[in-house]
């Protein structure tokens, strides 16, 4: 009997994202979608929840210095180069698998980080004596809320993708913490 590549193939685990990291990823999805589609513009929990987010982008990046190896910022910054390195290798059909995030998965959480902290800014600006219904800081909000809302289906269609062409499903990565690679990378056994 004839094996397929998945069932002849022995799986690798590597434990990458820990507990912080997933409760971090998935409370901080369920505040966006949350402040996106249910919570009433301007209302408390609106407001509450954007403060929550934010709170916990803050923490996120304080875990970015002090977490685990695959949490921090050391491990995944995205330079220039990384980018580059990595958009050139997936034109040419080669998608180089990362254990952690790769650059452009980086480059995209940090700009969805500082989409909600932008968010949570310009939404303590509209409640302040100054800016109190600034039709300016209003649209800025809502522009911003709608590059996060794009940014996130970037990251959700990415992890889409990238799980077939890895043959890694990242969802269920970042619900376990573990990844499960065909063959060994980085030095994992």
């Amino acid at each position: 009997m004839n094996k397929t590549p998945s069932e002849s193939t022995p799986l690798h685990d590597v434990k990458v994202w820990d507990i912080v990291v997933r409760i971090f990823h998935w409370a901080l999805a369920l505040g966006v979608l949350l402040n996106l589609f249910v919570f009433e513009e301007g209302e408390t929990l609106h407001q509450y929840s954007g403060y929550i987010v934010c709170g916990l982008v803050i923490a996120r990046i304080l875990w970015g210095f002090v977490g685990t190896h695959y949490a921090r910022f050391s491990e995944f910054f995205p330079t220039v180069e990384k980018v580059r390195h990595q958009m050139r290798s997936m034109a040419r059909g080669r998608n180089p698998v990362h254990v952690g995030h790769s650059p452009m998965g980086a480059v995209v959480m940090m700009a969805m980080g500082l989409a909600v902290l932008a968010l949570a800014f310009t939404g303590f600006l509209m409640d302040t004596d100054q800016f109190f219904g600034s039709e300016l800081l209003e649209e800025l909000h809502e522009l911003i809320a709608n590059g996060l809302m794009a940014l996130v289906l970037v990251h959700v269609m990415a992890a889409v993708v990238l799980s077939k062409i890895e043959r890694v499903n990242l969802v269920s990565a970042m619900v376990t913490g573990i990844k499960r690679f065909h063959r060994p990378v980085n030095g994992h056994k």
